[in-house]
């Protein structure tokens, strides 16, 4: 994230020095050409500033997601993410660990959920990987903390969307979640090989 925000500063800077020379050319042409409109339109232009787009935005989304990528490399770090993931994929299977995973991304967001089983690399099958994305992404939905759109919700709408109010769909949810588990199963049985 503080890379693609690099890149954008330094794409802004070149802007702003090229900005003087092409704003000299185009008025130079619109004068030539007569177009009062267009004049009037290059004088309300202004150097490009990222920073300025960026000070918009939800800070306190972008740290979230920037203190995630930074606590799930401390725990692949510590070798907390090994254990977890010769726990899961070894001892309980990898179809049994994605479901898990899958509820768990339902209290805990769905994106450290994802990020945490990238990082741990289970040797798993395409119809498996294929498969903790559709868990994670459906059981981050069962409550309505699992997932950042839902917290961003609750803040945006509240008293009109609750953590309650999602509760009374929870089961209809569960029952999509069983539902799209055993049908991506059976629609995509080929992609399961050895690894199960």
């Amino acid at each position: 994230m503080m890379m693609g925000l690099g890149y954008l500063q330094f794409f802004g800077y070149f802007l702003r020095m090229t900005l003087p020379g092409s704003l000299a050319r185009k008025r130079a042409m619109a004068e030539r050409a007569g177009d009062m409109e267009r004049l009037r339109r290059l004088g309300g232009v202004v150097p490009f500033d990222v920073f300025s787009k960026v000070q918009r935005a939800e800070w306190d989304t972008l740290l979230f997601f920037y203190g995630v990528v930074m606590c799930v490399g401390g725990l692949g770090f510590l070798g907390y993410l090994a254990v977890m993931s010769d726990l899961l994929y070894s001892q309980w299977g990898p179809t049994n660990a994605n479901v898990a995973l899958g509820v768990i991304s339902a209290v805990i967001d769905n994106i450290p959920v994802m990020f945490a089983v990238l990082t741990m690399q289970p040797d798993m099958s395409h119809g498996q990987w294929l498969l903790i994305t559709l868990t994670a992404g459906v059981g981050g939905s069962l409550l309505s903390v699992g997932s950042a759109a839902g917290v961003a919700l609750m803040g945006q709408a509240r008293g009109m969307y609750t953590f309650a109010g999602h509760l009374k769909w929870a089961p209809v949810i569960a029952l999509g979640y069983i539902a799209s588990i055993f049908a991506h199963l059976w629609l995509n049985a080929s992609l399961f090989d050895v690894y199960g």
